[in-house]
């Protein structure tokens, strides 16, 4: 089975967009707010928006499942008020529910949290059981910058994260860092704001013990880490001046990266420098690129080609392809139990 963990609803249906506009509109006036939390999309809408895009994908470019969450740069979670990201993070979550449950041999869910700047993340708790205990959920995607290119929250190291950190443990639940929509006209959202995100989290994970407090704290850094396995060198070296661990003791049982890097020498550097323990397959199809790549004439998110063509083992494959999503995401082989065929 091929699992891909990183996938995005960014094909919605129209009257999700609708509903936002009115909501972000009410903000500077209220006479404008939706009279309703209920969109109207039915199920063949739902049908409709993913079967000539992910099922399609899934199908042309050989995957099985896709570990799937609401669009990443549609949290903007440095928008309005935590009322604000309450009310459309629930309507996300229950639209991603509703495409899981429509096709579940596909898509399985993880649930974005009612971040906003400012505000404890103690206050996603509620969210997170509900899409978990209630709705099947897995994981959850977990912004480190909710201002949007700001950087105004405490680091994820920092005490303020650990109630969040306490329930995802209770949980059994693993969270990927993906930060959302840029605001910051210095950072170009997905060419600079993401590849941001995923490096300074790795930082602050090497420069704590965290996970000392939280041994099984799991976390999935996307897009290949980001600048980390390019530098492995120099986090290395900087861990050790600091008196640290080796990374390998120090942050590999609990960080996990993901193959959402696009062309293949990317994939060669990621598999030479990080154990293929801590590598998940991911292409976020359907996402930040979705053009044809004119050097091999392959779309280049088409990310399976890639691991297909390491020369790596039959066994390697296997755990990039499938062992390693069920192990960092331990909720996800009930659900594939459930589904088998």
């Amino acid at each position: 089975m091929i699992i891909d963990c990183h996938g995005h609803y960014t094909t919605e249906p129209p009257k999700l967009h609708a509903f936002r506009d009115r909501q972000l509109a009410a903000l500077a006036d209220k006479s404008r707010r939706p009279l309703t939390t209920n969109l109207g999309i039915t199920d063949d809408e739902i049908r409709a928006s993913v079967e000539g895009a992910q099922l399609k994908l899934q199908k042309e470019r050989g995957t099985d499942v896709t570990i799937f969450s609401p669009r990443a740069a549609g949290m903007a979670h440095h928008v309005g008020k935590e009322a604000t990201s309450v009310e459309w993070t629930t309507i996300c979550n229950d639209l991603v529910h509703r495409v899981c449950t429509l096709f579940p041999d596909n898509f399985v869910p993880v649930c974005q949290l009612p971040q906003s700047p400012g505000v404890q993340p103690a206050n996603c708790i509620a969210e997170l059981e509900r899409c978990v205990n209630e709705l099947g959920f897995v994981g959850c995607n977990l912004n480190p910058d909710p201002a949007g290119g700001y950087w105004c929250d405490p680091p994820l190291t920092d005490e303020w994260w650990f109630p969040l950190y306490e329930k995802m443990v209770e949980l059994d639940v693993p969270a990927m860092v993906h930060v959302s929509s840029s605001c910051n006209p210095c950072f170009h959202g997905t060419g600079a704001h993401y590849l941001n995100g995923d490096t300074t989290a790795f930082m602050q994970f090497l420069t704590s013990d965290l996970f000392k407090r939280f041994p099984t704290l799991r976390f999935i850094i996307p897009h290949g880490g980001g600048a980390v396995p390019y530098h492995w060198g120099r986090y290395r070296g900087l861990a050790q001046d600091m008196k640290l661990p080796p990374l390998s003791e120090h942050l590999l049982q609990n960080v996990f990266f993901d193959t959402c890097v696009y062309h293949l020498p990317g994939i060669e550097l990621l598999t030479k420098v990080i154990p293929v323990e801590n590598i998940l397959f991911a292409s976020e199809m359907v996402g930040a690129v979705r053009g044809i790549d004119p050097e091999t004439g392959h779309h280049f998110d088409d990310t399976r080609r890639y691991i297909d063509a390491l020369p790596l083992s039959a066994e390697d494959k296997a755990k990039i392809f499938e062992g390693n999503a069920r192990r960092v995401y331990p909720r996800l082989n009930a659900h594939l139990d459930r589904h088998a065929h």
